[in-house]
């Protein structure tokens, strides 16, 4: 079966690093905190005989991101790679989520005061963790139950095992809010089957767990009700062996399901629509499919189509073809351009709109600019890929130090 198939090969390229260890986050839009918070618990930590978890704690907020939860996750990953006692490291969250990504709530408040300075900060931050956990000398763990969106995945898909279970819930949905995937998006999502990375980037779907184990975003799955056995035994284990924390993963796992209904088994109209070089082509490309088979499939995809940022939308198509050829640090070098065109304004206010219209206000109404895809010209879409100007410093990721994997 082309799915099965497809995921397959797309687990064996995430886990082809393996032998090298052989010697050894929604958004939220419920927070109006600031992106720096010094408080001591925003990550917590369990010790276990031969292994750390780091747990995101902040509940209330579903464990947004902010700049202190990225540079405590670095710090506390740093030491453990370093530790020879620590055979491997895990990540969970505290509450209903794993983690919603990044506070834009935050990033929203610091663009109004005029400080993008922080908003620079706590992209320059994540990022580089990111990196840092994409090319990490230890096996990582990351339990990926409840809501995992944007940011969350950013620090959790690079490493080396995730666990989704049955509340499982993902997404990217920054095209809605007028921004783009980020967070290394750019990087996995154009590695999954067919061109199901460019219709999640393009639409912002929710999938759940059991479609995730299916496409390969998780390496594997478990019902909810066995996680206390699953971290006890974790907890237990004596190595850092990447074949041994697999087999315990695996003793624990769960047959997947996933619903006929669900876009996994749709990668023959997925692979004939979203496969085309501009959103026009995709759009035109769905409507015919719509009006040939009347599928509501195709018709509820038009309509996330329609409700996404016109400029977010072309940007978000050329950043996932883009990553398809680039290595992890190339992808968040240039994610990282973009995010800061994002939040500048300079191009198009559409995150600053897209955040208050759905996360602020409320009132679901945001007002693109340019308001339709005819409208967005090509010189717009060059300008969020170029190099930044003189006065800005390029994201820097230590690659002499830490070798990429393509």
């Amino acid at each position: 079966m082309h799915s099965f198939k497809s995921s397959l090969l797309l687990r064996r390229y995430f886990h082809k690093r393996i032998s090298q260890f052989k010697s050894v986050s929604s958004l939220s839009n419920l927070s109006n905190n600031p992106l720096i918070d010094d408080r001591d618990n925003l990550v917590l930590v369990e010790g276990k005989a031969c292994s750390r978890t780091a747990i995101l704690n902040r509940p209330s907020v579903l464990n947004a991101l902010n700049t202190s939860v990225g540079a405590r996750l670095h710090k506390l990953y740093k030491s453990w790679e370093e530790n020879p006692d620590i055979g491997f490291v895990a990540l969970k969250g505290r509450g209903r989520a794993f983690c919603a990504g990044g506070d834009i709530v935050a990033l929203y408040n610091l663009i109004n005061e005029g400080d993008l300075e922080e908003c620079k900060e706590f992209f320059w931050t994540l990022y580089n963790h990111i990196y840092f956990l994409g090319t990490y000398l230890k096996p990582h763990v990351a339990i990926l139950n409840g809501i995992t969106m944007g940011g969350g995945a950013g620090i959790s898909i690079p490493g080396t095992f995730r666990v989704a279970t049955d509340k499982t819930v993902f997404a990217t949905p920054e095209t809605l809010i007028g921004f783009h995937p980020d967070a290394g998006a750019s990087f996995y999502l154009s590695h999954l089957p067919g061109y199901l990375g460019e219709y999640l980037a393009l639409t912002g779907e929710k999938v759940i767990g059991a479609e995730m184990m299916s496409c390969g975003l998780a390496t594997h799955y478990s019902l909810i009700a066995k996680l206390p056995l699953i971290e006890e035994q974790l907890g237990n284990l004596v190595t850092d062996d990447p074949s041994v924390i697999e087999t315990c993963l695996e003793n624990h796992g769960d047959l997947v399901r996933p619903d006929k209904k669900s876009a996994v088994h749709r990668f023959e109209t997925l692979d004939k629509c979203f496969s085309y070089d501009t959103v026009e082509e995709i759009i035109d490309s769905l409507e015919n499919e719509a009006a040939k088979t009347n599928d509501a499939w195709c018709t509820s995809t038009l309509m996330k189509l329609k409700d996404a940022s016109p400029l977010s939308l072309k940007v978000s198509l050329r950043s996932i073809r883009e990553g398809r050829f680039q290595t992890l640090d190339q992808c968040l070098i240039r994610e990282y351009r973009m995010s800061l065109q994002g939040i500048s304004g300079q191009i198009t206010g559409d995150f600053h709109e897209g955040v208050r219209a759905k996360l602020v206000d409320k009132d679901f109404a945001p007002k693109w600019d340019p308001p339709t895809l005819e409208q967005v010209s090509q010189d717009m879409i060059d300008q969020y890929f170029a190099p930044l100007s003189a006065r800005e410093t390029e994201l820097e990721l230590p690659t002499k130090q830490r070798e990429a994997f393509a």
